[in-house]
């Protein structure tokens, strides 16, 4: 799987993602387009998606989940998720590490 593009948003690095909520596990799914594909076992009720995804993400970044923040699309399926304080070069290492952990 090739590495996702990253953009420099205001406070950091901003990753696109498409959401795909209840799978049966958590992990990459290739691409949609050009947004990285983002399995979640949460639903898409009340929150519980976006929250999963920041979980997800921030775990897999090794940062504090406080730094990961859905900053677009909150009720949609393409979302646009920001790495607080994170350099384009740091979030891209990580990102090409962490998905390469978990595709599926």
């Amino acid at each position: 799987m090739s590495t996702p593009r990253l953009t420099a948003g205001k406070n950091g690095a901003v990753l696109r993602v498409r959401v795909q909520p209840r799978a049966r596990r958590a992990g990459f799914e290739g691409y949609h387009g050009d947004l990285l594909k983002v399995a979640l076992t949460a639903p898409p009720v009340e929150g519980a998606a976006n929250e999963a995804l920041v979980r997800f993400l921030a775990d897999g970044m090794d940062v504090p989940p406080s730094s990961v923040s859905v900053i677009s699309g909150q009720s949609s399926r393409e979302k646009a998720v920001e790495f607080r304080g994170m350099d384009l070069a740091t979030a891209s290492d990580r990102l090409t590490a962490f998905i390469a952990e978990h595709s599926r």
